[in-house]
This record gives structure tokens, C-alpha cells and sequence, in this order.
């Protein structure tokens, strides 16, 4: 399928007949849904919150009242989890680097390398490490908050060079996924990895750097749109606000450095009504002045609260927000966060449980990225990974599936650049970006691999077992109950009833007419499991059946 065919079947999938396809407009709010969750309507909650919606999950949360199931998703873990391990060798570490010392098979987070092997067989570990995590997440929205967290203050390990700062700001990152939105624009402030990335552990005040400065205005708190805006003078007054701190690449310690501050009063401009950050000295300067800082910034309650609103809205529900969404979701939401003392987690409830995101036009109408579509599938066909006790291919099998999610432009840990993957704000594409004639042709080959011959390492093998796959499900052994409950997995857009009888005529009654030609072939595998022409009968029609389920366009919509 060629990528005009795709974004055709992408805009039906989310267009009735009485609208022009392109255009999405939703008229319902931030009402609550009422009554329990369908299957369909657990896959769309799922789907959105989660990577995934494993079958299992599904027949969990199907028939539980929305408000329930919603507060479960939000009832994010409070312990975070063990840290990655060293899952490499010595062989190239220079001679003297202190990672020599970190066994093999324990943790090398706490312990300072400057070597450039160790920090790239260290960057390799944490991007592994974070892969297993989203692979084997719980019920909640946390590794879903985690990345868009990631997307938003973005880092790059190729730039700030210790993959420890990487590990610690997406320590911080997923711990305050459903906190203090105001709270973590402090932490993030001064977090290692963001004052290395954008310079600001050279900001001194013989030399201002306005990295930050202007990002943290631009792109973290109130975006370009507002009419009025912050000013270039204001990015200059809050580059000096934020010199003197300074880490120490030896022991990697922050420490604020008082003789390196600009102690001067501050001035900004009429868009933050003239105020005056006092200039300070000593060793809480510059912490008082960022607090003042952050408090003149969120002063303007109107576009932060609506800005980081818009960004939750399109993670979540669609990345195009239209007139009467911004109306009856936008600005209701960011009222709420507001109210709420600028907490998380309350705008979330409002916007999971509302009519609007349960809004048929809600459902279907966002486009995978690799991150989502490769976990996804990983979770949903149940692939099975060596456990911890054999890290070093543990570790290998999460590397083969990040490796392939970086080859289809999502490389976690390392986003293209400050705004993060312009799949989330690049106008008026968005999502879109993610399907080209090199990422598409990469997420067939990914499929047919693991669905064909599987990924081999080490005499292991990653694929996906088709037949304990189907195993799960009740219907098994009516071929057209059991396409229906294969497709309430793995698709969020239809197929029509003509489509699913030829699928089924074709693929699982191999040409024939009759059904019982799959329930018996089905009825003698079971009674006769260990029986290898038997399996090989169900095996082949079944693995045929995912392969062809999973090329079509409907599988990259979520």
C-alpha cells in the first residue's frame, strides 16, 4: 500500500459521509460517559493510554464503569523501577575508566564514566532498558505520560554525552508524570541532563546563554501563539535570571555558583506587566530568582494552562484541534488545571472519562508512531522475551526492536532536536509524518519478520507464535467469531463483513466453502497437541491470517 493509499483509508476511517474527509469536527464536551465499557470503547482507552491493548487487559476492563477504569489507569505505580544494568562486555573499554569497576549484570547509573565506549555502550543499555519498560508496563498511563514527558522536554544523549543525566531526567520524568505541572518546570530547570543540553551549566553572567531561556518560554511553558508574546528582551532577562549554575563532569554534582550570577535586577516587558525580578546574592539567589521566574511565568495562566492542554489533547485524542474542541475541551480543561493548582492528574480524569474522547470520531484516528506500533505489537501478540536472569539477551532482544523503532525515525532518547519529533507539532501534518516511502516499507519488513521466520540471536528466537496467540481467545474454533475477536485487538477501524468473508474463504478455509474446514483442522490440533502436522495445519493459515491483518493500513491506526 503506497502512502496516498494509506492517508485515504486514514481519513474515511475518521470521516462520515456527511463531512468532507480531512475535516474533523466534534461537537461533544467534557460531559462524562456514561455507563461501562464496551470492548471496543476499553481497546479505544487502552490504546490511547497504554501501548497497546493486550487481550487480557481488554477482558479486564470491558463491563467496568468508565470512572473506574479511568482512576485505575491514573493510579500511577509511586515506586519507580530498578535501573538499567550493565549488558556489555569490558573488550572495549579503555584501560582506567572507572566502569570497569561495574559488574556486569548490576547497575552502572550511580558510578562516573568519561570514557566515550562505556558512555556509548551505556547510551545503548538505557535506551534498551527504557524499550523493556514500556514492553512490560503496568495498568496505568505512566509509560505513556513518560514519553510524551520525553517528547516535551526533550533531550539528546548524543549531545549532553553522560548517559547518566539521560537516565536520571527520565527518572524525574516518569516520576512526576501525573504531578505538579509548575513543580516540574522547576525540577526540569535545573536537572542535569536539561542544563547540559541546552548549555545552561555555561550560563555565567560575563557570558549569558539564552538556550534556555528561550525555550523554556518558547517551548515548555508558553508557545509561540500568543498575541502578545514574550519579547527577545525577555529571553535576555531570563538568561541572566539563570546563570551560576554549573556541574561538576567529575563527580557529576549540580552546584549554584554565587560569583557566577548576574545579581542585577531583572526587566521584563509589558507582556509580563513590566515586573522586576530582584537581583540577589548568596547561596539561594539563584533558586529565589527562579521561583520568581516560574511564578511571573505562570502569571499568565491563560496560555500556559492552554498550551500544555493543547499538547495533552493531541497525545491523547487528535492532533488537529478544531474551533468547538477548543471551545468545549481546550478551555474547560485549562480552567481546570488552573483551579487545581497547575496538578496533572485532574485534567486527565476530566479528559478520559468525557463523552468527547469517547466521541466515535475520537476513535481510529490517530496514526501510530514506531515507539506505539512496535510495542504494540510486541505486548498484543504476547512476544516472549528472555527473562532477567539472562539480561545480556534480554537486553539484546529489547536493542533488535529499539534499533528498528530508531530506523522508522523515533529514536528514544535521542528526538531530532529541542521541540522533539515534529510528528507532535509539525503543522499540518503531524502524525502523518511517520508513514513515508522509508518508514512504511520498515514496518512491513518488522511485521513480516516477526510474524515469519522471527528475529534470531544468540540460538534465541523473538517471534510471534500465532497459535498460542489465538489460544486466548473463546471462539477459536468458528472462524468468523474468531476473526472478530482477533480484529477487536488488533484494529481501532472497521473492516466491512465482505472483507472479513473473504479473508476467512481465503486464508483460513484455504479456498473452501465450508467453515468446519477450519474448526476441524482446529479440533485435531487440539486433541492432538504435540502432533507437528496438525500444528503446522493451523500454524501456516494463522500466521498468514496475522501477516496479512497486520499489512494492511487499518493496523497503523490507533
Amino acid at each position: 500500500m503506497d502512502r496516498r493509499e494509506f492517508f485515504t483509508l486514514k481519513r474515511k476511517a475518521n470521516a462520515p459521509s456527511a463531512k468532507n474527509y480531512g475535516f474533523r469536527q466534534i461537537y461533544s464536551g467534557l460531559n462524562p460517559q456514561a455507563g461501562t465499557l464496551t470492548a471496543q470503547q476499553a481497546a479505544h482507552l487502552l490504546k490511547r493510554t497504554m501501548f497497546g491493548a493486550k487481550k487480557v487487559d481488554l477482558d479486564y476492563f470491558t463491563g467496568m464503569s468508565v470512572s473506574q477504569a479511568v482512576d485505575e489507569l491514573l493510579n500511577v505505580p509511586a515506586t519507580l523501577p530498578a535501573p538499567p544494568l550493565k549488558n556489555y562486555d569490558n573488550s572495549n573499554i579503555e584501560a582506567g575508566d572507572p566502569d570497569l569497576t561495574v559488574a556486569q549484570g548490576t547497575t552502572w547509573v550511580n558510578n562516573v564514566s568519561k570514557g566515550v565506549a562505556s558512555n556509548g555502550a551505556r547510551g545503548k543499555s538505557f535506551k534498551c532498558w527504557w524499550l523493556g519498560q514500556m514492553i512490560n508496563q503496568d495498568r496505568s498511563v505512566r509509560e505513556k505520560m513518560t514519553l510524551f514527558w520525553h517528547n516535551h522536554w526533550s533531550t539528546e544523549i548524543n549531545m549532553i554525552e553522560r548517559p547518566t543525566f539521560a537516565y536520571g531526567n527520565n527518572q524525574l520524568l516518569r516520576g512526576s508524570a501525573l504531578g505538579n505541572f509548575k513543580k516540574m518546570v522547576k525540577d526540569v530547570t535545573l536537572d542535569k541532563a536539561m542544563l547540559r543540553y541546552l548549555n545552561g551549566y555555561l550560563n555565567s553572567k560575563t557570558a549569558p546563554d539564552e538556550n534556555y531561556a528561550r525555550e523554556l518560554q518558547e517551548l515548555f511553558t508558553l508557545g509561540k501563539e500568543n498575541t502578545p508574546n514574550y519579547t527577545e528582551d525577555d529571553v535576555k532577562a531570563a538568561a541572566r535570571l539563570l546563570t551560576g549554575y554549573k556541574i561538576d563532569m567529575d563527580t557529576e554534582i549540580v552546584s549554584f555558583k554565587a560569583e557566577d550570577h548576574d545579581q542585577t535586577n531583572k526587566t521584563f516587558s509589558s507582556f509580563y506587566n513590566g515586573t522586576v525580578i530582584a537581583g540577589r546574592s548568596g547561596a539561594t539567589a539563584g533558586d529565589a530568582e527562579i521561583d520568581d521566574l516560574i511564578n511571573m511565568i505562570f502569571s499568565k495562566t491563560t496560555q500556559v494552562s492552554e498550551f500544555i492542554v493543547k499538547k495533552i489533547y493531541r497525545w491523547f485524542v487528535y492532533y488537529t484541534i478544531e474551533p468547538d474542541t477548543l471551545t468545549n475541551v481546550i478551555k474547560p480543561l485549562a480552567q481546570l488545571l488552573v483551579s487545581s493548582n497547575w496538578e496533572l492528574k485532574p485534567v486527565l480524569s476530566a479528559l478520559l472519562k468525557s463523552e468527547h474522547f469517547f466521541d466515535p470520531l475520537s476513535q481510529g484516528c490517530l496514526i501510530k508512531g514506531p515507539v506505539d506500533m512496535i510495542v504494540t505489537m510486541a505486548r498484543e501478540f504476547n512476544l516472549v522475551f528472555p527473562d532477567a536472569t539472562d539480561y545480556v539477551n534480554q537486553y539484546n532482544m529489547w536493542d533488535y526492536l529499539q534499533t528498528q523503532s530508531m530506523e522508522m525515525q523515533q529514536d528514544i532518547g535521542d528526538p531530532p532536536n529541542v521541540a522533539g519529533w515534529p510528528a507532535y507539532y509539525q503543522i499540518p501534518m503531524f502524525y502523518e509524518t511517520w508513514i513515508n516511502h522509508d518508514t512504511m516499507p520498515r514496518r512491513e519488513k518488522l511485521i513480516d519478520q516477526l510474524i515469519v521466520n522471527g528475529y534470531m540471536r544468540n540460538n534465541l528466537t523473538l517471534k510471534i507464535d500465532p497459535v498460542e496467540f489465538t489460544r486466548q481467545f473463546a471462539d477459536r474454533r468458528d472462524p468468523n467469531l474468531l476473526i472478530n475477536e482477533v480484529l477487536d485487538v488488533l484494529y481501532r477501524v472497521p473492516i466491512s463483513d465482505t472483507q472479513k468473508g473473504t479473508i476467512k474463504t481465503q486464508i483460513l478455509l484455504s479456498g473452501q466453502a465450508d467453515d468446519n474446514y477450519w474448526t476441524s483442522a482446529w479440533d485435531i490440533y487440539e486433541q492432538n497437541p504435540g502432533n507437528m502436522t496438525a500444528y503446522n495445519t493451523v500454524a501456516m493459515r494463522l500466521q498468514t491470517l496475522y501477516k496479512y491483518l497486520m499489512n494492511l493500513a487499518e493496523y497503523q491506526l490507533a
